[in-house]
């Protein structure tokens, strides 16, 4: 009975473990709680790296262990634990979180929960985005995060300028700094494929971007990129088509546009005419006979060609006016260009190892003819587990871009006569169209100009963890960068200005190499469940090289067909290099301790060191603090159910700036030839060197000091949610050019000086308007104001005078001549102010001016009848008051989702100095005009100067506001239904469509684009996306 007994158990104990080992089949449907399916749900196996996500119609099917857990997750909603026991079939509805404050933000050399932030962050996620068709990083955050300004490019090349929190330097650079992967990334934005983007967390206080310290006083950006989510492989490929057209084209004179006006030039140019002198002889009033009017200069012949060569018509305009032939310069100059970009990427993660791999092409033209841009992009990303305590992993990415093509001269369209004519007579394209100097044929140099522009780069970091006991970890980062370009040139003897010279033709060649080496020191712990310490420590080491060599020559004999393929073949050789070398290194240390939940504070210490800076000051410390309370975990706050969320933070820090030219801090020396005779007679070539600059050994960092308020909250169920900044920021010890007297031998040095203050209030606000079962509305509206000063310049004083002339005090002295002033903005408009123009009853007082009726009018501040700095005064700045973003996010049904973005930038002003309409010999010598508003006896207005109007012999601009918003984009998405797609083999597919800068409305400033002040363009985008 007993061996029985034994049998039994033993078998019972064989079976469990055969069942453990057994794999079981479950599938289900992932909804909210709106009983809508919830795509790219996360579903794992817990303890394992076994998991899928679900389909467009939120199903999955899983092999699991049996016995397993199911952990379902998903952005925006509460984590959830399913045992499958004996269950095969799932309905998982998944509870809105409030707890996206458990979000991962990356924060520089580690992670953070967004609860446990003390600083300013904030956060963009690529896949919100996803029916805009970013092509850049900029696209992802344009408008996105309050406080960073971000430009876009005209051009074929994807890109914009970034800003955060307004200027704090006067000559150092303002861009904020990169951080890709966990690596500081110091190549061009262009060349991060926004497909391979996971996230980007912007760090905009100096609390948070203190732990990049002597790098980080412009604020940083971190890029972290995409990784495997699932075991089983996922292929994604997404290929997008579109167009790029010119949003705005001012228009030109044409036709008998353009005879009216030349007709109008010229009588504004000759104010003492004939009547009707320059009028076309076929319209003159009855009062005035042909025989006349012919008689004003003796003319004969035709009265029309004579009335032509009144107004400056050439020999070759006159032909083509009465043959009827004209040119619409725009059509030669702008195009329609075609876009694409396709991106295939295959990621996954199995047991130990996770991985990414993506390529990308794009090929984009531009709006302007012969202008495009290509390049090729491939990115891998692989982390893999040795071991329990060892892990090790590669981010590697491969950009080559092609810069080669060389667009039409686009500004020659507004010179060009409609009358001239683009080819000469043997069909060769015509150097002058209009038989005048002043404007060329706009493609001509593109046409005779061979470019071969190639940038190659290889980014890497290499990177190990070892996990240690007590919780104790250490990474090494080893990041090399590699780049090698090339640029040749060759300008053709075809070309009729160049042919003089037999040609000419450049070989250029650089290569950098950088590298950087991280190691890092990570302690965490919980004590007592609500202690929680988080440390960090960084020793880091860069070093940056940099080769270029340029060979020159021109005067090809016996001809230049070869180009730069035959660099010896000219007579003109000269060859020039530049090296240059850079080293840096930092210590740092980061401390975050939280108590309960409820408590923060961060203390973080860096000192830096870069090769840059003076022998005295070759390194620096930068510290900072930060403290958040979560008060809305207060206990005597638990009873208002409307407040969700709500937390305090201060923060204070110092960073720096070291963003200025290599050796900036030490002595320069030049170069220069002389000849000489020799006592025999005969001439000879030499060189010497010079010392051309004056050393600084004090030269050091620009130093930022700042704090920040802020306010985090959630109301209503999440209903509304939002954050408030306040900031102020001081930037000392500027890095400036400082002019030297004469006598000293130089000109200027490389010196700390003065001081810039920023301040300023951040707002963003997320409101979910609406959240019904076929239909969800959400807003989310950005406010941003900044004012910037300068505090101190140089320290220089001057004596403060009162009415008499005496003296009543002492003030710091303002620098004129760069239009810098204490206590106004960086971005101050200085200068003589236009108040209108001069009216015909006004000829008198005009003429004590020396100017007439139509010309601009001064403000004459101390009425001396005379413009002098005395009447310069302050008229705004070139800086926005304040910029705000609307967007809104439509979900219709479960498949559509719609989306639409406003922006503006307000109470800013712009140079418009083509409302003077001025100069004799523009207006003579260039042969057309944008079609703009003048000034006339019968159209006396005040806001635009008459044509070949006068300054008097002054110099001032005028300025118009350029306040404007913009619809920046409207994207449109479908979800086709995964029972259209499966026997397909497809696991999901998606169509969408974008229209990017769909309109700008600007009401004082016509003409171009009032951001860009340039052709910009209108992009049409269709694209598709499938994974299987």
């Amino acid at each position: 009975m007993k061996v029985r007994i034994l049998w039994l158990i033993a078998f019972l104990l064989f079976t469990v473990q055969l069942s453990a080992q057994q794999k079981v089949t479950v599938k289900g449907k992932i909804t909210d709680e709106h009983n809508e399916p919830v795509i790219g749900a996360n579903i794992m196996e817990k303890g394992t790296t076994n998991g899928v996500i679900s389909d467009f119609d939120g199903f999955f099917t899983l092999n699991v262990s049996s016995g397993a857990t199911l952990v379902v997750s998903y952005i925006g909603f509460a984590q959830q634990e399913i045992p499958v026991k004996d269950k095969r079939d799932f309905v998982i509805r998944l509870a809105e979180d409030s707890e996206t404050l458990n979000e991962v933000v990356v924060i520089g050399y580690g992670s953070a929960r967004k609860r446990d932030l003390t600083g300013a962050v904030m956060q963009v996620k690529s896949a919100q985005l996803e029916n805009e068709s970013p092509s850049s990083m900029q696209d992802l955050l344009r408008a996105n995060v309050p406080g960073l300004s971000v430009g876009f490019s005209a051009g074929p090349k994807p890109g914009g300028s970034l800003l955060i929190r307004g200027k704090n330097s006067i000559n150092a650079g303002t861009d904020p700094l990169i951080v890709l992967d966990g690596v500081i990334y110091p190549g061009d934005l262009a060349d991060i494929n926004p497909n391979d983007i996971e996230q980007i967390d912007v760090l905009k206080d100096a609390s948070s971007a203190a732990i990049y310290g002597a790098r980080s006083a412009s604020g940083v950006i971190i890029i972290t990129t995409k990784m495997g989510k699932s075991e089983k492989p996922t292929i994604s490929f997404d290929a997008s088509i579109g167009v790029a057209t010119q949003a705005i084209v001012p228009e030109v004179y044409q036709g008998d546009e353009f005879t009216a006006w030349r007709t109008d030039v010229f009588n504004s140019a000759n104010p003492n005419h004939r009547p009707y002198e320059f009028n076309d002889p076929r319209k003159l009033p009855a009062d005035v006979s042909i025989e006349d009017w012919m008689k004003y200069d003796n003319s004969t012949g035709d009265p029309v060609e004579t009335w032509l060569r009144r107004i400056g018509f050439k020999n070759l305009e006159i032909q083509n006016y009465l043959d009827g032939k004209s040119v619409d310069w725009a059509d030669m100059v702008f195009q329609n260009g075609l876009r694409q970009d396709y991106n295939a990427s295959i990621s996954g993660k199995t047991k130990g190892v996770n991985y990414y791999w993506s390529m990308g092409w794009t090929d984009n033209e531009g709006i302007i003819v012969n202008n495009g841009y290509k390049s090729f992009k491939t990115r891998l990303n692989l982390d893999a587990k040795i071991n329990k305590f060892l892990t090790v992993g590669l981010n590697a990415q491969f950009v080559q871009r092609d810069a080669s093509a060389i667009g039409a001269d686009w500004v020659q369209y507004q010179k060009l006569t409609p009358y001239g004519s683009p080819t000469n007579e043997d069909g060769t394209m015509k150097l002058n169209p209009g038989d005048d100097t002043s404007a060329k044929h706009p493609l001509i140099d593109s046409y005779y100009t061979d470019k071969r522009n190639v940038i190659n780069n290889l980014n890497a970091n290499i990177y190990a963890k070892v996990s240690l006991p007590f919780n104790i970890s250490y990474q090494m980062n080893f990041s090399p960068r590699y780049e090698w370009a090339t640029d040749y040139v060759h300008k053709s003897s075809e070309h009729p200005s160049w042919k003089d010279f037999g040609g000419s033709a450049s070989r250029t060649f650089r290569n950098d190499f950088l590298w950087q080496l991280d190691n890092i020191v990570k302690w965490k712990q919980t004590f007592a469940k609500v202690h929680d310490v988080d440390f960090t420590f960084l020793f880091n080491a860069e070093k940056f090289q940099r080769w270029s060599d340029e060979m020159n020559n021109e005067g090809f004999d016996p001809n230049d067909d070869l180009g730069y393929h035959y660099m010896k073949g000219g007579i003109l050789p000269t060859i020039s290099s530049n090296d240059e070398y850079r080293t840096g290194d930092a210590l740092m240390a980061r401390l975050f301790y939280s108590y309960d939940n409820r408590y923060m504070i961060t203390g973080t210490v860096r000192r830096d060191g870069y090769s840059a800076f003076g022998q005295k000051n070759p390194r620096a410390v930068f510290p900072s603090v930060a403290v958040g309370w979560v008060f809305s975990d207060e206990p005597f706050l638990k009873k208002l159910n409307w407040l969700d969320y709500g937390k305090l933070r201060f923060s204070w820090g110092l960073n720096g700036n070291r963003d200025i030219g290599v050796y900036r801090a030490l002595a320069r020396m030049g170069n220069s030839k002389y000849m000489y005779v020799s006592p025999d007679g005969k001439v000879y070539n030499g060189s010497y060197l010079y010392v051309n600059s004056l050393a600084n050994k004090e030269l050091k960092w620009e130093r930022t000091a700042s704090f920040n308020l802020g306010l985090d909250f959630s109301i209503f169920n999440e209903r509304l949610k939002g954050n408030i900044d306040i900031y102020k920021a001081n930037t000392k010890d500027l890095l400036i050019e400082r002019t030297l007297p004469e006598l000293i031998g130089f000109s200027s040095v490389m010196s700390n000086l003065g001081e810039v203050e920023n301040k300023g209030i951040e707002l963003s606000l997320t409101s979910k308007n609406i959240d019904t079962k076929n239909f969800a509305w959400s807003s989310t509206f950005n406010f941003t104001l900044n004012r910037n000063k300068i505090v101190h310049l140089y320290g220089d004083m001057v004596d403060v005078l009162d009415e008499n002339g005496n003296v009543v005090g002492q003030k710091e002295a303002d620098d004129i001549k760069n239009k810098w002033f204490i206590g106004k903005s960086l971005d101050e408009i200085w200068g003589l102010e236009v108040i209108g123009v001069w009216q015909q009853d006004e000829a008198e007082e005009a003429k004590k001016y020396g100017v007439a009726p139509g010309d601009f009018k001064l403000r004459d501040v101390d009425g001396n009848g005379q413009y002098t700095d005395e009447d310069k005064v302050f008229q705004g700045t070139t800086s926005p008051k304040f910029t705000w973003t609307l967007r809104n996010d439509f979900k219709i049904y479960k498949n559509i989702d719609v989306s639409f973005m406003l922006y503006s930038l307000w109470g800013h002003k712009g140079t418009y100095d083509v409302a003077k309409h001025s100069g004799t010999t523009v207006y003579n010598d260039r042969q057309n005009a944008y079609k703009l508003p003048y000034w006339t006896p019968e159209n006396p207005t005040n806001e635009w100067a008459r044509i070949d109007s006068s300054t008097g012999g002054n110099s001032f601009s005028v300025y118009r506001k350029k306040s404007f918003i913009r619809l920046d984009n409207i994207s449109v998405g479908y979800n086709v239904p995964s029972r259209w797609i499966t026997k397909l083999g497809l696991g999901s597919l998606r169509v969408y469509a974008n229209v990017r800068n769909v309109a700008v409305w600007a009401p004082d400033f016509k003409l171009w684009d009032p951001e860009n002040s340039s052709p910009t363009p209108r992009t049409y985008t269709f694209g598709i996306n499938v994974t299987m």
